[in-house]
């Protein structure tokens, strides 16, 4: 077991200090102790970061900032110039969401993002762990998360050896989470929690040696850090066939030429985006529903 937790967030808060990454959406390492990043910063990378590395958000980010500086900005913007700044990213629902929980804070928030737990939840997107992450962070407010990585370092550190995604097992990381917070520097050690999940207690070939608190993990001290958590059950993705028509405006009139191209359905996958004119196929025929798509040939970027 963790035991003193005392113990275990001072030595935790000592080595985040000596090692942590310096991330754009953080406080820089010459800001004064205590000191809280901006908590739109924070929502934006926590949006971002959901399902992304930290490695391949950062560009993504300073970019993102860029675009919308300020919560009115993204709040005021186009869905489809939030979907560019967005793009490569993946997932873009929560593009969207983000976009959308922007507007609320602006109408609902006077423009500050909340700093509760349950106020954070009502925004669109907002689950239980971003709520957590952007109050502890931001506001320094006592709130636990629960993460991919945190899990993972509670998992190891209590030997829990059923699966993380079990309701159950999920159920008493949270509480875990939240038994462990210490008394100031919430937004610190959160952030301490993962970060240790990301750098040493790696889902694969966990630094244990170099861990700052492996005097309280008793996976390491059976033995058998390697196979906590319990691996994932594999299952097989189904496989889909698309034709795909690309098809080019001629002008006669030495006009700029132009390609086909449709949105998608507003919901479901790749919602909203633009492609090419795409077909599903069925056996040797072929069918699609075009009641739900918009077609044209744009002049404008989109491509």
């Amino acid at each position: 077991m963790i035991g003193r937790t005392n113990d275990f967030s001072r030595r935790l808060l000592a080595w985040y200090g000596r090692s942590r990454r310096d991330l754009p959406w953080r406080v820089g390492p010459a800001s004064p102790r205590g000191a809280c990043p901006d908590p739109y910063h924070v929502l934006v990378s926590e949006a971002m970061l959901q399902q992304t590395q930290v490695a391949t958000v950062i560009p993504y980010f300073r970019r993102f900032l860029q675009a919308f500086p300020t919560i009115a900005d993204l709040a005021n913007a186009d869905e489809q110039d939030v979907l560019r700044a967005w793009q490569g990213l993946g997932y873009y629902s929560r593009a969207r969401n983000l976009r959308t929980a922007a507007q609320t804070i602006v109408r609902d928030h006077g423009g500050r993002v909340p700093s509760t737990v349950e106020a954070l939840r009502s925004l669109p997107g907002v689950g239980a762990y971003t709520a957590g992450a952007v109050a502890s962070i931001a506001y320094d407010c006592r709130a636990p998360i629960v993460d991919g990585n945190v899990a993972r370092v509670l998992c190891l550190v209590d030997r829990i050896e059923t699966d993380p995604r079990d309701k159950h097992t999920l159920a008493n990381l949270w509480r875990r989470a939240e038994e462990i917070l210490p008394k100031s520097r919430l937004g610190d050690f959160n952030s301490s929690l993962m970060e240790l999940g990301a750098m040493v207690c790696t889902p694969r070939s966990p630094r244990c040696m170099t861990c700052p608190v492996s005097a309280h993990c008793q996976a390491f001290a059976a033995g058998v850090q390697d196979r906590i958590p319990a691996p994932r059950k594999s299952k097989q993705p189904p496989l889909l066939h698309r034709d795909v028509l690309c098809v080019r405006s001629r002008c006669s009139d030495g006009g700029e030429e132009g390609w086909l191209i449709e949105q998608r359905p507003s919901r479901g996958r790749w919602a909203g985006m633009w492609q090419f004119v795409t077909i599903e196929r069925m056996g040797s025929a072929h069918r699609r529903r075009t009641s739900q798509r918009q077609r044209g040939f744009p002049s404008g970027s989109r491509s």
